[in-house]
């Protein structure tokens, strides 16, 4: 009775006015801390037995999510006990962190819970399989195999979901994947089956299943046409002993499919061929409705070439088309060796747009390079930057005249500039390129994005490795007087890379992440405690003569990410940039103030990589350079792109109407993105 009366009271409390208040800050003031440890990637052994068994089902989910996040192989007993919690969610929540740890520790119980009693619930057995798929190994793809061929059952009552994930997981396990296996399932009835099944296929590119992809091409599904179009390159063809010119002809009459995502991949996969006999067939669909097609067109002509390929760049190059298919029409000429690239490429040198001189000098690259680089005086670093990069790409090795544009350029004022000048000189490892590489990379501590940093650093562990002499240069010049850097990333980069200079510097973790409990807090009751009404904003991004998209983020997902993204919107930042990346059905990107793919406003948030899929739907992933080094850079996805889970965080999905998606190409500018 003491009991019944004291449930009443609790009751009673949460009904009274504040009550439920209470409660909320009650979880807020357990979430703080477990969210600080989390992202200053610090593992705290009591905190997280504590929050992993709270009362609150949030709390021990949250507690799961950022248990896997912080990557400690001590979390995987913890979560394999909370795989046995009552509440789902939070059972899933350890299931797909365990994925995150990739201990291997963890095969053998995850196998024995997708096939023992009571069975796991089917959204947990789904993320058991994802986890075992991320952990990898011989045990894995043998279980793997055994449920595809009948040979071991799951427990699930319905064992169809699991099943599915691990025709769509199986790619994760490379050359240990039993591809095989894969087969009968690419002509199962159920759609989602068979577009896993040719999803994990056409990444593994396996020999064997390469007439089945070419099979696939016909698959009634648009979703698993452009998966097998995109594997059925060249080089596959080849190592499936298949006849080239045959399947090239295969792939060239999916460019006339229905559905643009097929066509784009498709022409992408013919380009791999370089045969010009068939460009008659393709050339008029320089003229397709959809923008990115069009693009994708110009951008295979240049790699088949041929006389009739280079009569319809010409006229893209020239006319008044998009920037996206004229950059990408100049570079095709350029490609393809044509003289009409010298000639159109004069007026776009002298250009005001800093694009077009870009475009120009990349352009440059993929010729016999017999001019000299007239890029290198540009007064614009992101010229200089993109003709560099684009030089250093289609040559290999030190390149005498390469190499003197790198070293000439390690002082340029420009961080991009520097970066990929840095990356040049390593190639040549030579001891008299140290002291430049040093002041490279002092200089580069005033960057506001890393890259430069670490270009600098490499080309000083290039030297070291080559021999004693730079060994003892750099050890004597660099080693012994550089300080411990404030940067996590460059720590991490030495534990990974350089153990005496991560000796000398210190563990990368735990970060000081110069925020405080009360901005946890802060955090967890925005994003995680409140109702969705408020924890899953909306923003609206508006594209200059493309429309307006709206987009719901994921705040109780990814409320580190979510919260800088709105902080960098109310400050206007995205206001004008441009798409300043586009891939024809892949993704489109933007988030860059430079507009070249370096540029940042400085600072760096940690991956909160979670549950969420880049599937069927557009959604919104963190570009990174590298794991936890998000910023500002963000895109969305145009297809379905499972390859990039559980490496690029998701913080939103586009909502109502996307048709404005397709219509966006490189270069078009964002008017503005706001709430």
């Amino acid at each position: 009775m003491k009991f019944l009366f004291a449930c009443m009271a609790v009751l009673l409390a949460l009904f009274q006015p504040g009550g439920a208040q209470a409660q909320e800050q009650a979880v807020v003031e357990q979430l703080a801390p477990v969210l600080a440890a989390e992202d200053a990637r610090d593992w705290r052994q009591d905190l997280f037995q504590r929050s992993l068994l709270a009362s609150d089902s949030v709390v021990q989910r949250v507690a799961a999510m950022a248990a896997g996040r912080i990557g400690d192989f001590r979390a995987t007993p913890l979560l394999l006990r909370t795989i046995e919690q009552p509440d789902s969610t939070v059972r899933v929540a350890a299931a797909f962190a365990l994925g995150l740890l990739r201990d291997s520790a963890a095969v053998q119980p995850l196998i024995e819970r997708l096939t023992g009693l009571p069975p796991l619930d089917i959204p947990t057995a789904v993320e058991a399989i994802t986890s075992l798929a991320k952990i990898g190994g011989r045990r894995s793809a043998d279980f793997f195999t055994a449920v595809l061929q009948g040979k071991v059952v799951l427990s699930q009552p319905d064992p169809v979901p699991a099943t599915t994930q691990i025709l769509l997981e199986l790619w994760r396990l490379g050359r240990d994947a039993p591809a095989d296996a894969l087969l009968p399932f690419t002509r199962d009835t159920v759609q989602s089956t068979r577009w896993s099944a040719v999803y994990s296929l056409a990444r593994l590119r396996a020999p064997a299943g390469a007439n089945q992809l070419l099979a696939s091409l016909r698959d009634p599904d648009p979703a698993t046409r452009a998966q097998a179009a995109r594997a059925l390159v060249r080089d596959y063809t080849v190592a499936a002993k298949l006849t080239a010119s045959t399947v090239a002809g295969i792939v060239a009459r999916a460019v006339d499919d229905a559905d643009p995502g097929v066509r784009i991949n498709a022409l992408r996969s013919l380009s791999t061929y370089r045969d010009s006999t068939f460009v008659p067939k393709i050339a008029w669909r320089i003229e397709d409705p959809v923008p990115n097609v069009r693009v994708q067109v110009a951008s295979t002509l240049g790699e088949l070439g041929g006389s009739v390929a280079i009569a319809a760049l010409v006229r893209a190059a020239a006319g008044k088309q998009s920037f996206a298919l004229r950059r990408e029409a100049l570079l095709g000429l350029a490609r393809a060796g044509s003289a009409d690239f010298s000639r159109l490429s004069k007026a776009w040198q002298s250009s005001r747009d800093w694009r077009d001189r870009a475009t120009a000098a990349e352009g440059w690259s993929f010729g016999k390079r017999a001019e000299s680089p007239w890029f290198m005086s540009d007064a614009d670093g992101r010229v200089i930057a993109a003709g560099l990069q684009a030089w250093a790409a289609n040559v290999e090795g030190p390149e005498p005249a390469l190499l003197q544009a790198g070293r000439q350029l390690l002082s340029h004022p420009d961080a991009g500039v520097r970066s990929v000048a840095a990356d040049i000189v390593a190639r040549a490892a030579a001891p008299a390129d140290v002291p430049a590489l040093v002041a490279a990379y002092a200089r580069s501590q005033r960057d506001s994005f890393p890259e430069a940093t670490l270009a600098a650093l490499n080309g000083l562990l290039a030297v070291r490795s080559a021999g004693p002499d730079g060994r003892a240069r750099v050890e004597a010049e660099f080693l012994r007087s550089a300080p411990r850097p404030a940067s996590y990333l460059l720590r991490r980069w030495a534990e990974d890379n350089w153990p005496e200079a991560a000796a000398k510097w210190g563990p990368a973790y735990p970060i000081d992440t110069g925020r405080s409990l009360q901005d946890y807090r802060d955090l967890a009751r925005q994003y995680i405690a409140a109702p969705d009404s408020v924890a899953r904003p909306h923003v609206f991004i508006e594209t200059e003569q493309r429309g307006i998209l709206e987009v719901e983020l994921y705040g109780p997902e990814a409320p580190l990410t979510v919260a800088n993204f709105l902080r960098l919107v109310d400050r206007r930042f995205f206001d004008g940039n441009r798409w300043h990346r586009v891939v024809p059905n892949f993704v489109i990107q933007d988030g860059d103030p430079r507009g070249d793919g370096f540029g940042s406003p400085g600072g760096v948030i940690r991956d909160e990589i979670n549950r969420m899929r880049y599937d069927i739907k557009p959604m919104l992933g963190m570009a990174l350079s590298g794991p936890d080094t998000g910023s500002s850079q963000w895109f969305i996805t145009l297809a379905p792109q499972p390859h990039l889970d559980g490496t690029y965080t998701v913080f939103g999905r586009a909502v109502g109407d996307v048709s404005s998606l397709g219509r966006i190409t490189q270069g078009d500018v964002i008017r503005a993105v706001r709430r």
